[in-house]
């Protein structure tokens, strides 16, 4: 068998790529089974490969392990046959690497061929710049060199023009040295005329007289030829004043008609104004007739438990409206701890997943603030499973899988249960109220996370500037950190945001401890600036899907497209990612599928929109055009 198999693969072409696969591949013509005739077969068949064959022999001699060694074989044989079909799948795309590779090399040479082209016309650019850097430096010098000769001519014209005015004076000396010596000479001359003839003086009179009658005439032909005529010069100053006044006129109209305008509007708005204020006070006086008197809230605290401090504690600054939530809370714990069991609600496909138990579960009687620690480490492990793994499951199924991993199988239902109860129940604490919405699906997570980061910032914007780390800041500082990390707020809900923050007694009127204002209670409730940050979150998102609303008009199904156009109109510095976000909490579908989306009712989009974390990306279109306030302007920022 040795012999066989050294001249068998003496016989063999090593040289070619698959030499190993030939000593290996099956011969042709060979028959499972057992082989009582092997040996002449090998010696027919001059294809067979001698690794294979020998070990056909081995399991043919030694009948004690010929299962288990076939088995192996076939086991072999198996996983070459699946690496061989794997080598022949990779065959075209090594073919199609090569491909891809080519058609890679000539777009970079391509793209070599096209830079250099333009590094050359970049090139020739330069160099024509270099020239007529170089001319306008010579037509710059040449310049210069008139204008130093332009300057020394005026120097030589003023001395000449100098000179001539001193003549000019010489002159006038000598006209008036002249005009003296004719005065005398004339004095001189008359006494010599007396002397003259009396004819010669009559004929000269009679000149005279006709030159002055003909010089009359003329003058009253003048008179009347040109008595209605005016001067230019005072005629073109009578034109330039009308032209002045004519544009002074049409300035005047435009205001005029501008201000008839507003003052149209003021009456209209006015007569809005008388009608909302009739309409007011009809409701005031049907309130005032129908309202029952206002109860006294004092008496709650005997059934309250905690007595009357605990009761003054909660109930201060609170509406009546609050303190009745706030009673039914109360009401509504104190049942809740006298129940020991839960019925449960069953394994049905609509009972959320965290609920899914049937027969009796039991009732752990959590406190409020052990209701708020437990979610607020479910969120802490939720954002942490998020920054690792992704979103890889919905908040009920992650909900489930931490109290099973944190209480154990047994107990996570009747932890899961327990909680639920407490934040159906407990609505006036936010942490609770939105994590049972998110919970029961009324609200989008989003919602939560973003609520957080908008908190997280305003603490990251007061944290810088405060500079000497004391965890105080002034009110214009607090202002200015409001400013930054709210940018689109109004005054007016700044100014809230600022008269909320000095709620705490550590706040004065110039100094604000703003690390207080994050602190929670001893049952869990958060401060009235964070509540009022909520608030003010929701009342914005729901200006904007108003708005929103009000610009898809009368659109009874509203599409994919009608729906981006509307959000630009209403928004229109909002960026693509923002807008894909809201696009697919309208539809729910991927974006490869947006335009097979099915065109929905306005109503359903509002409403799917309103459970999602919805704000303005921006100013609107008037605010962001409008020009920025001068120093010590105030802009209007309430265009809610």
């Amino acid at each position: 068998m040795e012999s066989y198999l050294r001249e068998e693969v003496r016989a063999l072409d090593l040289t070619k790529d698959n030499a190993q696969e030939l000593k290996l591949q099956v011969p042709k013509g060979k028959v499972h089974g057992k082989r009582r005739h092997l040996w002449p077969l090998l010696e027919e068949n001059k294809l067979c490969m001698p690794y294979r064959e020998i070990f056909e022999f081995f399991i043919e001699a030694f009948k004690t392990y010929k299962p288990l060694l076939s088995v192996i074989k076939n086991e072999y044989e198996i996983t070459l046959d699946v690496q061989r079909e794997k080598i022949r799948a990779l065959e075209p795309l090594k073919s199609m690497f090569a491909t891809v590779s080519d058609k890679c090399t000539q777009k970079i040479s391509a793209l070599k061929k096209e830079e250099n082209a333009k590094i050359k016309t970049l090139m020739k650019e330069k160099l024509y710049l270099l020239k007529l850097i170089d001319k306008m430096k010579e037509e710059k010098a040449s310049l210069q060199a008139q204008v130093n000769k332009l300057q020394k001519n005026v120097a030589e014209e003023y001395l000449h023009y100098r000179n001539e005015c001193d003549a000019r004076k010489l002159l006038l000396a000598d006209l008036n040295e002249m005009r003296s010596q004719q005065l005398e000479m004339t004095l001189h001359q008359t006494q010599d005329v007396k002397s003259e003839d009396i004819v010669k003086l009559t004929l000269a009179l009679k000149i005279a007289r006709r030159d002055l009658t003909k010089a009359q005439v003329e003058l009253n032909t003048m008179k009347a030829d040109y008595g209605d005529v005016v001067p230019r010069r005072d005629f073109e100053s009578q034109e330039k004043k009308y032209s002045d006044l004519c544009q002074q006129t049409e300035t005047l109209q435009k205001d005029f008609d501008q201000l008839q305008k507003e003052y149209d509007t003021l009456l209209e708005v006015h007569g809005e104004t008388v009608e909302e204020r009739n309409r007011f006070y009809n409701e005031l006086q049907q309130v005032l007739r129908s309202s029952t008197p206002r109860p006294d809230w004092a008496k709650c605290a005997g059934v309250v438990p905690g007595g009357v401090d605990r009761w003054r504690f909660l109930a201060e600054g609170k509406t009546s409206n609050q303190l009745v939530d706030l009673l039914l809370e109360e009401m509504g714990a104190a049942v809740l701890r006298e129940k020991d069991f839960f019925p449960g609600l069953g394994k049905g496909d609509k009972v959320p997943v965290y609920l899914r138990y049937e027969g009796q579960v039991k009732n752990r009687k959590l406190n409020k603030k052990n209701v708020v620690n437990i979610l607020k480490d479910l969120w802490k492990e939720r954002i942490s499973a998020h920054q690792q793994t992704g979103w890889q499951s919905s908040l009920p199924e992650f909900f489930l899988s931490y109290l099973q991993k944190r209480y154990g199988d047994a107990s996570a239902f009747e932890m899961a249960y327990s909680i639920y109860e407490s934040i159906k129940l407990y609505r006036s604490n936010h942490v609770m109220s939105l994590s049972y919405d998110i919970l029961t699906g009324k609200v989008d997570e989003g919602v939560y996370h973003g609520l957080n980061q908008m908190l997280s910032n305003l603490l990251k914007e007061l944290t810088a500037i405060d500079s000497s780390n004391s965890g105080a800041v002034t009110s214009k500082q607090f202002n200015l950190a409001l400013r930054a990390a709210f940018p689109l707020k109004s005054n007016e809900h700044v100014q809230e945001l600022i008269e909320a923050s000095k709620c705490k007694a550590e706040s004065t009127e110039d100094l604000i401890f703003y690390t207080a204002l994050f602190n929670e209670d001893a049952e869990g409730n958060t401060e009235p600036f964070v509540v009022k940050v909520w608030n003010q979150y929701i009342a914005e998102k729901q200006d904007y899907l108003r708005e929103l609303q009000n610009e898809l008009g009368h659109v009874i199904e509203v599409k994919v497209d009608d729906l981006k156009t509307a959000l630009y109109a209403i928004d229109p510095t909002i960026d693509n990612l923002t807008m894909d976000n809201y696009i697919y909490l309208a539809y729910q579908v991927p974006k490869e599928e947006l335009e097979q989306a099915v065109p929905l009712p306005v109503e359903t989009i509002i409403e799917k929109l309103l459970a999602g974390d919805i704000r303005r990306a921006g100013p609107l279109p008037e605010e962001a055009s409008r020009p920025a306030p001068e120093e010590g302007e105030q802009r209007d920022y309430d265009y809610y």
